[in-house]
């Protein structure tokens, strides 16, 4: 079955009552346990800002994209319209949704900071020095589209020098100990442990999420900062292997830095997939040329200028600033080895460059995740759940749930508690914890997240909550929304929207809805509610994601960094985390020392003899079962 033919089936359901419930007060987006999130830019129309791939503009349809109150009669004041008008619209609004365009504001607190105070000429100039740039550009925060600062631009002559530099270091680098390498690290994590408030501030800015959304980055980074502080000496010291002839044949594996790894960070979570990415391929003995985005790059030099006060030599770690056409591709021209985060077409095409060079590369890629809800699960807390799962970072994370399969005979109430949680949600601007959301990153992903909801609702789809945006809050905000009746040939059945938009499709056999869920090509990140564990870690198995997560939405997986965590089918290649995240970072080599006796006829043995040998001892083995 096709994910097309899976939408189809969701629509033969009727809908959920569209009325708020009375648990509006589980509002709040909370985050829970780690609650440690990936992302990347995502395919074609939802590419980063500086990515290569064309975003595609949505109609000039009007008012979905209007304020509340700028939506027509529905929200005119009475005293404009007369007593019986006023009246008669009451009556015409009891049959409308009840609530569209009307998720509550956070109020800022009393002396919020803003963003003249945290990007000031002194900071900029500090991180800034570790960029080889020799032009000019400019970032800019969703909250407002204005200019945070001006800040480097990189040229392929300037990609070329930074690997230069870094290439000069590196040997320096692998020869010091590995416990000397990793306890920078540690050093790191206490850094940032203590002066978090500071790139919280950065992260908002940058990518205008809710503060809560961005101390999941500060979390990842520290968790992975002590994961590999603590494990790499282990994952990287030599070990002993049986050889070809026991005893007489001994072998040890080593473990060799790649080189220089360039790295292609993403926008949407600055910090975790750029330095998070980026310590396991330092304490492996590597150097590194990242290219962050252009947008979010305060944020990734703000890490590196905290690595080189944990110890980290200034030249391990260089840094390049541009648009992703010219410097990406010199990025993956002159790496030993490449780490990307981003859209699968993008990743198509670094893939293509790495291996013209055979060059190992490891990929994360997009998604279009699936939760489904079981008919024995705790309907509150899946509700619950499924607001962490899918409006988290306003949805732009690869690991977000954009396709919510229910169980029919709990479809309906499920619902309820869904939407009465979303239209609860918080928005807000204020560099401070209390919103439980915040902005898209810019006008592309706005222009996306409105063309695939008002195509939807074209065809046929209905809103359950949200469907607007925001331009009273901030120039990119769009409320939290769900969709029910979504089938194809609606783009928001199959494409990845990166953004706060999910749709709910109703099942009714376990079968049916493994099939659908895998009727994708993508294979990133999947979640499983049942009250019955051993049932959901079986329908589990099923799924053909890199990570599942059971009650839960995305944390649980990414969050267990001695796991590895990565993408299936067109998700990406490679993994991060465990031993796969800091052993791609190296090339392994196996030493075979030969003793005693030759792996060739000896001791008076003529081939044949030899031969008879060797087949007798291959028996022996066998039955001694030497492996």
């Amino acid at each position: 079955m096709t994910d097309s033919q899976a939408a189809e089936q969701a629509t033969d359901s009727t809908g959920a009552d569209e009325t708020a419930g009375t648990d509006a007060t589980a509002g709040a987006a909370l985050a829970t346990d780690a609650d440690l999130t990936s992302a990347g830019d995502t395919d074609t129309a939802t590419a980063a800002p500086d990515d290569t791939a064309t975003a595609v503009a949505p109609e000039d349809t009007g008012t979905a994209t209007a304020a509340p109150e700028e939506t027509g009669t529905a929200t005119a004041a009475p005293e404009e319209t007369g007593t019986a008008t006023a009246a008669s619209d009451e009556a015409a609004d009891a049959d409308a949704p009840a609530a569209l365009g009307t998720n509550p504001l956070a109020p800022a607190p009393a002396g919020a900071r803003t963003a003249a105070d945290v990007v000031t000429p002194e900071l900029v100039a500090q991180l800034t020095k570790g960029v080889t740039g020799s032009g000019r550009t400019a970032n800019h925060t969703p909250f407002t589209g204005e200019k945070l600062a001006d800040v480097p631009e990189s040229t392929p002559e300037d990609v070329e020098k930074a690997f230069e530099r870094a290439r000069a270091a590196q040997g320096a680098w692998a020869a010091t100990p590995v416990r000397r390498r990793a306890a920078v690290l540690l050093r790191f994590h206490d850094l940032v442990l203590a002066r978090q408030a500071e790139v919280l501030d950065l992260i908002q800015l940058e990518t205008g999420k809710a503060r809560l959304h961005a101390h999941e980055e500060v979390q990842a980074v520290l968790v992975a900062a002590r994961h590999y502080g603590l494990k790499a000496p282990s994952y990287l010291r030599p070990k002993r292997h049986a050889g070809a002839m026991p005893t007489l044949t001994k072998v040890t594996e080593l473990r060799h830095p790649r080189g220089v790894v360039g790295q292609i960070a993403p926008w949407n979570y600055p910090l975790e997939l750029s330095v998070g990415d980026a310590l396991p391929a330092f304490v492996a003995g590597n150097a590194v040329v990242m290219k962050p985005d252009t947008e979010t790059c305060l944020t990734a030099l703000w890490a590196r200028d905290l690595l080189v006060e944990a110890g980290l030599p200034a030249e391990i770690f260089q840094v390049v600033i541009g648009d992703g056409p010219v410097v990406g591709p010199e990025v993956v021209r002159h790496a030993d080895y490449v780490s990307f985060t981003g859209s699968t077409r993008t990743g198509r095409e670094v893939a293509q460059g790495a291996a013209a060079r055979l060059v190992g590369v490891s990929l994360e890629l997009g998604g279009k995740n699936a939760m489904v809800v079981l008919e024995d699960a705790d309907l509150d807390k899946a509700a619950a759940g499924a607001v962490r799962a899918c409006f988290s970072s306003a949805g732009q994370l690869c690991i977000s749930i954009e396709r919510l399969y229910v169980h029919e005979s709990i479809a309906d109430a499920f619902t309820e508690r869904f939407a009465a949680r979303t239209r609860a949600i918080r928005l807000g601007t204020s560099l401070a914890y209390g919103a439980d959301m915040g902005s898209l990153v810019g006008e592309r992903q706005l222009e996306t997240v409105t063309r695939h909801v008002e195509e939807a609702v074209a065809k046929g789809a209905r809103v359950v909550a949200g469907g607007v945006a925001r331009p009273d809050i901030g120039p990119y905000f769009y409320e939290p929304t769900i969709l029910d009746g979504v089938e194809a040939p609606m783009a928001v059945c199959a494409e990845e929207t990166f953004g706060p938009v999910v749709s709910i499709y109703r099942f009714t056999t376990e079968d049916e809805v493994v099939e659908r869920a895998n009727s994708t090509s993508y294979g990133l990140n999947s979640s499983v509610w049942t009250k019955d564990g051993r049932r959901g870690r079986a329908i589990a198995a099923r799924l053909r994601t890199g990570t599942v997560n059971v009650n839960e939405g995305y944390a649980p997986a990414y969050g267990s960094v001695q796991s590895p965590m990565g993408g299936m089918k067109d998700s990406g290649l490679g993994r991060r985390h465990g031993s796969e995240g800091i052993l791609k970072y190296t090339e392994a080599q196996t030493v075979a020392h030969q003793r005693l006796l030759p792996m060739a006829p000896s001791l008076g043995m003529d081939d044949e003899k030899y031969a008879a040998f060797m087949s007798r001892s291959l028996k022996v083995m066998k039955a001694l079962r030497l492996r």
